[in-house]
């Protein structure tokens, strides 16, 4: 059996991933559906940021989280990671605009739930490595941030 090593910065965001979830469903149970929904989304954004941090990725801004989604989906060969988090994605707008109905929050909640589980069962393995097929998905990952002209 292969032992994984964690950072600490990646256990901090799979800790938030999964207690944010948590809160998601309590906020539910509470008739908030705009904070649950804003949960969820933190819940899934931590879980690509656990990943990214554990590949050196870049992880600071929503472009650099869908493109984690994108190429964690490739290297694992698993599409669903990148539906899963676009679902998290509209449960992000939700938060903003109002439109999801309960049953439609619900479903949502129960596809960031798999994410995270599936987020959580490939941090149990060793990370492989990545296969480029998207290169500007590579380039938002990888490339170092842009200094601000001052």
């Amino acid at each position: 059996m292969v032992t994984v090593q964690h950072s600490e910065d990646e256990e901090k965001y799979a800790e938030l991933s999964l207690r944010l979830l948590q809160q998601a469903q309590e906020e539910f149970d509470k008739g908030d559906r705009l904070q649950a929904s804003e949960k969820a989304w933190g819940a899934a954004a931590h879980a690509m940021k656990a990943a990214a941090e554990r590949r050196g990725w870049n992880r600071g801004k929503h472009r650099h989280l869908f493109a984690v989604a994108g190429q964690v989906a490739d290297d694992a060969d698993n599409p669903e990671v990148r539906r899963l988090f676009s679902m998290a994605s509209s449960l992000h707008q939700n938060f903003y605009e109002d439109w999801q109905t309960d049953t439609s929050v619900q479903e949502g909640l129960g596809e960031v739930r798999r994410l995270v589980e599936l987020m959580e069962e490939l941090r149990a393995q060793p990370v492989r490595p990545s296969v480029v097929t998207d290169e500007q998905q590579w380039r938002t990952l990888t490339e170092p941030a842009r200094q601000r002209a001052t």
